[in-house]
């Protein structure tokens, strides 16, 4: 229960804090920010770029990666601009209905990428129990509903945040302290009962992270019991080598989340500013490694990038 003896009513423009506390490195803060974001964009578009003009590539695995790449691009679009807007011209204002488009389409864009990566993990999946029947399972036609249930899940999921914070009728204050206009920041300083918003809060996060990765261990559980009834030792390395870049991208993508829930589960409570730079790297560190991952563990993808680079030496 959030009390307020001086509440103001629902603000027409909301100002955002960007990192408490560090408002004077707002400038150092903004190079990595933008050092980061330009090596996502060109990253993810290389990647997009190679799978479709590459017709070798277009396999079910290289079709999924595409898709996490396009994903990827959405999620660093829709954060970094605002953030480096806010480091470089203090541009802190944002109105109410685009803060409520922001915390729609931020969390839709990272709750998309879950269910990608968990396609990706079914994909690892029927690529070692039926190699033999790999292209005919994962079909275009499959590809295609698999994107289609990731894009709805993630709107179902999300839609009612905006809507419940649009009923919210009165603030503590306008200012958010946060980089971004994240939906439980924007809880935290509404007044009156806010329970049934953080019970809505948790909900999202077991009903899509935590469902995906429950699914993606168990998968790995099965790939892995597939793995050692492999009775050459070569063949075993070789076959789960194949699971090396999809492990590498979930690890990365959820051992912040694990580390969070841990945080909170053992009492550690971090410094307010430390919580937020843990948040943004969130949103931009997986976009920017995941290429890297890929374009250094894949060879097909690996060849590709080396043959655009010696074509440019040429």
């Amino acid at each position: 229960m959030s009390s307020c003896k001086n509440s103001i009513p629902q603000p027409l423009i909301f100002v955002l804090a960007g990192i408490p506390g560090l408002e004077s490195s707002h400038g150092w803060f903004s190079v990595p920010f933008f050092l980061v974001f330009v090596a996502a964009v060109t990253g993810n578009i290389t990647i997009l770029c190679i799978i479709r003009v590459e017709k070798s590539l277009h396999e079910p695995m290289f079709l999924l990666l595409a898709m996490l790449s396009a994903v990827d691009l959405s999620l660093v679009s829709v954060t970094v601009p605002c953030m480096l807007g806010i480091f470089w011209m203090n541009a802190k204002e944002i109105s109410f209905n685009a803060c409520l488009t922001q915390m729609f389409l931020i969390p839709l864009f990272y709750v998309m990428e879950s269910g990608v990566l968990l396609a990706m993990a079914f994909d690892r999946f029927v690529a070692i129990w039926h190699p033999l029947r790999y292209t005919t399972v994962l079909s275009n036609n499959l590809l295609v509903k698999m994107a289609l249930v990731v894009l709805a899940r993630a709107v179902a999921v999300l839609t009612p945040a905006p809507i419940l914070v649009k009923r919210l009728e009165s603030f503590q204050t306008h200012i958010i302290a946060y980089s971004y206009c994240a939906y439980m920041a924007v809880v935290q300083i509404a007044c009156g009962d806010v329970a049934d918003h953080i019970a809505y809060g948790l909900m999202v996060i077991v009903a899509s992270v935590g469902f995906d990765l429950f699914f993606i261990i168990l998968s790995y559980g099965l790939i892995l019991h597939a793995v050692f009834r492999i009775p050459s030792w070569e063949a075993r390395g070789k076959a789960f080598s194949t699971c090396g870049s999809h492990l590498c991208v979930i690890s990365l993508f959820y051992s912040p989340v694990i580390f969070s829930v841990l945080a909170q589960i053992l009492g550690y409570r971090m410094a307010p500013h430390l919580q937020i730079i843990i948040d943004n790297l969130y949103f931009l560190v997986p976009p920017m490694i995941n290429p890297l991952i890929y374009w250094a563990r894949t060879k097909q993808m690996r060849e590709r990038v080396l043959r655009i680079f010696h074509c440019q030496g040429d």
